[in-house]
């Protein structure tokens, strides 16, 4: 196995291990894409030679040292090519989401003075163009796709075309001035901005060096080890720190091949096409995956459901003997992995945010090798992960080197704490904001957030957020989250807001699986129009409240959900309900629900809602309903409901 740590020595920035892995290894593939039904393949020489021509177009354009570059759209290769470029320069690269919105981008654009903006088509270019005068710093959209942008007379508009022809005759006048640029690069200067997930409005930027980055990797890579053989298909958004630290810097070191699907209605046939060895997944994808198995099972005939349940019963006892069931393997699991796309699958991991347990031993019966990985952003992503041959689906595993410290600060009597951290390669602090820094930083050591414990195996157990553990009025103490995600299990649920804070019992707001619970409806002959008319629908109530007594009987009385209702939308991240990983925002669900919240803990039976919804493209929609919220069997009326 090569020798990671040397490799960074040799070349600590990306545009350094770039170069010499297409001097090395310049006919191999790099990278593919789908694109129109077919798979592009890219050597490392394509890989280089694009990037090269990004960089010296951004040259010839006026761009230096210092400058940020801002980068927006699906996963693409132009996309990773764009942020190489700018490194190589010198200049500091910002991936912005997809689905970002226009206040969001604006924020972010403007708080980095970006002055060049990779926009990978004419959805994200209509986005950048909206802004007009709102991020005053930007000179440059490079559009990749040029699909629908002939309608566009916009001097700052500029295809990638344009910009490769100018970087190619910059190199023909001058061969070595981009082997000079890249000699200058240094593995500690600042090289990326990556947006914190946060839970408030706007995102803080964790300044990252791409030396530091790499130096990680070859420590995670000696931990999980991957290699050219490997084949990974990039499925969660680029601007997320794990992203960046799969598809760029694990995917420049180690050469694994990365693969981008052509959209997101075909990620699925794309994904199986590749049968990657590898696959990241955030845990909502999981819990989609896992949700439409146990939909399709759902229009399966009796004989195929009796044959699965039959197979998951047996794969889950066996996987509770630490074994693996022959029976199940034959009746279910290795038709599922084909279905899904898992049949070379080596390793498999999830991160970002808590995965249940429920789900999590779903697929490690399946046969998928999943484990949990958990770190910050400001880490530079992941530094515990589960060994492979001990896989706790309640703890995300141990760190993966002696030079990376955890502890626990201030314990109760329990040990559960505040979990703080501390390796050689972290970020650099937060671009134009020292206070925040140096209050998230104390002596080297990075104030997570989070509370946990270590278990009798040494392993880390993650509770929750600090501030989002709470307490009942009878001093009960809970895990908002982790009931969440007991809930979630529940193929038609899919986000749940547990509440409780304060008052004498728990109580639920669910957002049903749309896309699930419309064909379930289908199938019993039940009539709806919208989202909102299905989620009132008694008939939803009634396998709503199913799910909900199935997870109660699960739980200790004090952490059972006494009331709950179905909520009139989704929660979205464009609301500033979820964070961008899907995290809730809780300070926000409590400020915009809160007169329904009250109505729950009053003893009321029934809601009336009258409010307006925004959509993306700025259309509003009145929405008209009435919440029915159900009190539980076996639950006595809340104590307030008298008051």
């Amino acid at each position: 196995m090569m020798d990671y740590a040397a490799r960074v020595a040799q070349a600590d920035t990306y545009p350094k291990l770039l170069r010499l892995n297409a001097r090395e290894f310049g006919k191999e593939i790099a990278l593919r894409e789908k694109d129109l039904g077919l798979w592009k393949l890219f050597t490392w020489n394509d890989y280089h030679t694009r990037v090269r021509d990004f960089a010296l177009g951004m040259v010839e354009l006026g761009l230096t040292r210092g400058d940020v570059i801002g980068i927006i759209g699906d996963n693409r290769p132009d996309w990773v090519a764009a942020e190489i470029a700018t490194h190589a320069f010198g200049g500091l690269s910002l991936g912005l989401y997809r689905d970002v919105l226009d206040e969001e981008a604006a924020y972010l654009l403007n708080y980095g003075e970006a002055k060049i903006v990779f926009a990978e088509d004419e959805e994200q270019v209509d986005k950048l163009l909206g802004l007009a005068d709102r991020a005053p710093s930007l000179r440059h959209i490079v559009y990749s796709d040029p699909r629908g942008m002939r309608k566009y007379d916009d001097p700052r508009l500029m295809s990638a075309g344009q910009l490769v022809a100018r970087g190619r005759e910059r190199a023909a006048r001058e061969p070595s001035f981009y082997d000079s640029l890249v000699d200058a690069t240094r593995g500690e200067d600042v090289a990326i901005l990556c947006t914190t997930s946060g839970t408030t409005s706007h995102p803080k930027l964790a300044m990252l060096a791409a030396g530091r980055v790499l130096r990680h990797c070859a420590i995670y890579l000696a931990f999980d080890p991957k290699g050219p053989e490997d084949e990974y298909v990039s499925v969660l958004p680029l601007p997320w720190i794990m992203e960046q630290i799969y598809v760029l810097g694990k995917g420049l070191l180690c050469r694994m091949k990365v693969n981008f699907f052509e959209e997101p209605e075909t990620m699925l046939n794309d994904f199986r096409e590749i049968a990657p060895t590898f696959v990241l997944c955030a845990p909502r994808v999981w819990e989609a995956m896992a949700a439409d198995v146990r939909a399709q099972v759902m229009d399966a005939s009796p004989l195929k459901q009796g044959l699965y349940h039959l197979g998951m019963k047996a794969g889950l006892s066996a996987l509770a003997r630490n074994r693996h069931s022959i029976v199940a393997e034959t009746l279910l699991f290795r038709a599922l992995r084909d279905r899904l796309g898992f049949t070379r699958l080596r390793s498999a991991a999830t991160g970002g945010a808590a995965l249940g347990p429920d789900t999590f031993r779903f697929f490690r019966a399946m046969g998928v090798p999943l484990r949990t990985l958990y770190g910050q952003t400001e880490t530079l992503g992941a530094y515990t992960l589960h060994p492979e041959d001990a896989v706790d689906p309640d703890t995300t595993g141990v760190a993966m080197a002696d030079s990376i410290e955890i502890k626990i600060d201030n314990p109760d009597i329990n040990g559960v704490g505040e979990i703080v951290i501390r390796h050689p390669n972290m970020f650099l602090g937060y671009y134009k904001n020292p206070e925040a820094s140096a209050a998230e930083m104390k002596d080297g050591w990075l104030q997570s957030g989070d509370a946990g414990y270590f278990n009798d195996k040494k392993q880390l157990v993650v509770i929750d957020r600090i501030k989002d553990l709470a307490e009942t009025s009878r001093g009960e103490r809970f895990s908002p989250q982790y009931l969440e995600n007991k809930l979630k299990f529940s193929p038609y649920v899919a986000e749940a807001v547990v509440l409780g804070a304060g008052r004498d019992r728990l109580a639920a707001m669910l957002c049903i699986r749309f896309s699930i619970v419309s064909k379930w409806a289908e199938k019993n002959r039940i009539s709806f129009t919208t989202y909102t008319d299905l989620s009132a629908r008694p008939e939803v109530y009634e396998l709503l409240q199913k799910e909900v007594e199935t997870v109660n009987a699960t739980l200790p009385p004090a952490q059972r959900i006494s009331r709950f209702l179905l909520l009139y939308k989704e929660l979205d991240a464009d609301d500033g309900e979820l964070t961008r990983t899907r995290k809730v925002r809780r300070g926000v669900i409590n400020e915009k629900y809160a007169d329904i919240i009250e109505s729950i803990y009053s003893g009321r039976s029934d809601i009336p809602v009258d409010t307006v919804i925004r959509f993306q493209d700025g259309t509003t929609q009145r929405i008209r309903t009435t919440l029915k919220v159900v009190d539980l069997a076996g639950n006595a009326p809340l104590a307030e409901a008298a008051e």
